[in-house]
């Protein structure tokens, strides 16, 4: 991908007891857009949050079982990512889960691999 104003930063908020098969929802989103050939993906666990379902989860909530916020963040030209977000919606049907999706225009000022010295 080269350097494009015009892109878009694709987010996807979900919890991370959020399953797909046997792995977590955010692995299989991130290997999914490798497999599509996208730009890049990262995952950010949150520290706090809340969803559609308003149950508040917090690292300062005692609970046996943490369901941590997570966002996946995934960035591309537009009609890739248009063409993705179809991908993640069948992702969230099949894994029966909820969450929230995003795009946002995006300006991707350096794209570029480092060099092996």
């Amino acid at each position: 991908m080269e350097n494009n104003p015009n892109a878009k930063l694709l987010r996807i908020f979900i919890g991370e007891s959020d399953i797909f098969g046997k792995i977590p929802l955010y692995e299989a989103l991130v290997f999914e857009a490798k497999r599509y050939g996208l730009a890049g993906a990262t995952v950010t666990k949150g520290i706090m949050g809340f969803g559609a379902n308003s149950k508040i989860n917090s690292s300062k909530l005692f609970t046996i079982s943490q369901d941590f916020p997570l966002v996946v963040e995934i960035i591309d030209i537009e009609n890739k990512i248009r063409d993705f977000i179809k991908v993640v919606e069948q992702m969230f049907e099949d894994s029966k889960s909820g969450g929230l999706i995003t795009v946002e225009k995006a300006e991707i000022i350096r794209y570029k691999a480092i060099k092996n010295k």
